[in-house]
């Protein structure tokens, strides 16, 4: 393929340099032996309409990317089209042309399921789940979760009110607690899941006695560095069975490269060292 035509997609963010999403991507690139590229872009908030009219019209020649913090829900007001999973998380994080049309979509709740189908089979033979944190990552778990049939979803916020508004966005599955209500809502709970950054940098974990909860639990946590979190290594300290983070971040990026580069990549073992190297090297 001659390089002008080759398929190029980004990832777009304001900071977008830490992002190890182009590893991910030019790694299956490589390892398909597939002519593209996959660059990150920083573009500022005020410079997002522009960028994405580029896109549109054709003269950014990407074929479509990412979307990373800050603009996963302005963009959506951007596109053409969004589909119904990123409307119901209120977030993209995934875009391509069709057509002649933006598209978008969000990855991560496919990520998220898809990294604990391989990490835990049967965790989604449960019904009941905790999500620690309400916070934006917090959707597509629970849009996760409902997919997959949970019955009932709590999730144990430090602002209840947080915790309400996804309550009342998903439906009477999904219910809003305190942090004062997290121990009782573990007893017989089926998966336990961390979206908060508690335990990093230092700051004080609260003790939960996960050893309440129902015989085949899981507990995991979408945090991935470290790749073993604080949360993560109390239950497994307590003989829970556990999952870390870093599948969701390999598992999200498999739909959008399909998109872009035609071809449906695996998430193998050699990628999630190559991750995990990079990881400890900029430690």
């Amino acid at each position: 393929m001659d390089r002008t035509t080759e398929p190029r997609a980004f990832i777009i963010g304001d900071p977008v340099g830490h992002s190890r999403s182009p590893l991910i991507h030019r790694h299956w690139l490589e390892g398909a032996g597939l002519a593209g590229r996959y660059d990150p872009v920083a573009v500022a908030a005020a410079d997002l309409p522009a960028f994405v009219a580029a896109l549109k019209d054709g003269s950014s020649g990407f074929c479509g990317g990412n979307v990373t913090i800050p603009h996963k829900e302005a963009i959506l007001g951007l596109v053409d089209e969004a589909d119904s999973t990123a409307r119901d998380i209120g977030a993209a994080n995934t875009l391509w042309l069709e057509n002649g049309r933006l598209m978008a979509t969000n990855t991560d709740s496919h990520g998220f399921a898809a990294n604990l189908d391989d990490a835990a089979p049967g965790w989604d033979n449960g019904r009941t789940a905790i999500i620690l944190g309400a916070g934006g990552a917090c959707r597509a778990v629970i849009h996760a979760l409902l997919n997959r049939g949970f019955a009932a979803i709590a999730v144990a916020n430090r602002t209840v009110a947080r915790a309400q508004a996804l309550a009342d966005q998903f439906g009477p599955r999904v219910r809003a607690h305190g942090m004062d209500r997290l121990q009782d809502l573990v007893k017989g709970a089926d998966l336990f899941i961390n979206t908060t950054p508690l335990g990093m940098g230092g700051t004080e974990t609260p003790h939960i006695d996960f050893t309440v909860m129902a015989d085949t639990a899981l507990v995991t946590d979408i945090v991935y560095v470290p790749l073993e979190t604080p949360l993560l290594a109390m239950a497994k300290r307590q003989g829970l069975a556990t999952a870390d983070g870093l599948g969701m971040l390999l598992h999200q990026a498999v739909p959008g490269f399909e998109k872009w580069f035609g071809v449906r990549p695996q998430v193998t073992p050699e990628l999630r060292q190559l991750l995990i190297a990079d990881m400890e090297a900029k430690a």
